[in-house]
């Protein structure tokens, strides 16, 4: 089954970063995010990628063709031009498909309709991260037998919530668990999504599509209660690089 990972957006909200990487190219602990989200898939045998790129796409090409030195010691030996490389175990296979720098998430995804084979494939945003276990989601979109499956999850806390009575506090819980429910992204679709899907730029995919199979009944949501986050912003950025640099990130491999 492959996985489709949304990774062309600008990020504003990350300027101070993305204004010379693209914000899924932006590393925690020395590896980028992407990286990161692909390492999760693959821990479940998921190694066939297609990436849907707009901003800054020859970045993330570069990167991938150059991976095995960047990450790596490499030997040159200057006389002969002869350069050697370490052997590496990582078999996956990634398509770099340039999908514009101005194009929503909807129409990006369109215009990798071409690239997936099957009639099931995965699906997620280049920025958020989490212990998701992918099998078990899959397995769960294989149960219902509908087009669309989002995955659910608790979005981090970011401010600590306070109980009264009038203007008197009876209670303070700093940055408590929401029960809330957000769209953490990992979603598993059938080739039917493309249906609701257009290849104009300002085709979305949460606004428009994912509400009409909502409304279809066409839907379905696993419930993920364990870690998740996103990186917004600088903050967040910190935080993950915090979790991982601490041996506190639940989704490493």
């Amino acid at each position: 089954m492959q996985v489709a990972i949304l990774a062309g957006g600008t990020g504003t909200r990350l300027k101070e970063m993305t204004e010379f990487l693209p914000k899924a190219l932006i590393p925690i602990g020395g590896i980028p995010i992407i990286v990161h989200i692909m390492r999760r898939y693959a821990m479940y045998g998921f190694k066939d990628f297609v990436l849907a790129l707009g901003y800054r796409q020859d970045a993330f090409k570069m990167y991938f063709l150059h991976r095995i030195p960047i990450m790596n010691d490499i030997t040159i030996k200057l006389d002969t031009a002869v350069i050697s490389v370490p052997e590496v175990d990582c078999n996956w296979n990634i398509v770099l498909s340039d999908t514009g720098e101005a194009t929503m998430k909807g129409a990006r995804l369109k215009k990798i309709e071409k690239h997936i084979e099957g009639d099931t494939f995965c699906m997620t945003y280049g920025d958020s991260i989490g212990d998701i276990d992918i099998a078990e989601l899959v397995a769960f979109h294989k149960s219902h037998g509908r087009i669309a499956t989002v995955t659910g999850v608790h979005p981090a806390p970011r401010f600590g919530e306070i109980h009264r009575k009038g203007s008197l506090a009876v209670a303070f819980n700093e940055k408590p668990q929401t029960e809330c429910l957000v769209n953490g992204g990992f979603f598993v679709f059938n080739r039917g999504i493309f249906d609701y899907l257009t290849e104009d730029p300002w085709c979305d995919l949460e606004v428009g599509p994912l509400e009409l199979i909502a409304a279809k009944g066409e839907l379905m949501v696993y419930h993920h209660k364990g870690y998740w986050g996103a990186m917004d912003n600088i903050a967040d950025m910190g935080t993950l690089n915090e979790l991982w640099n601490t041996g506190k990130a639940k989704w490493k491999t």
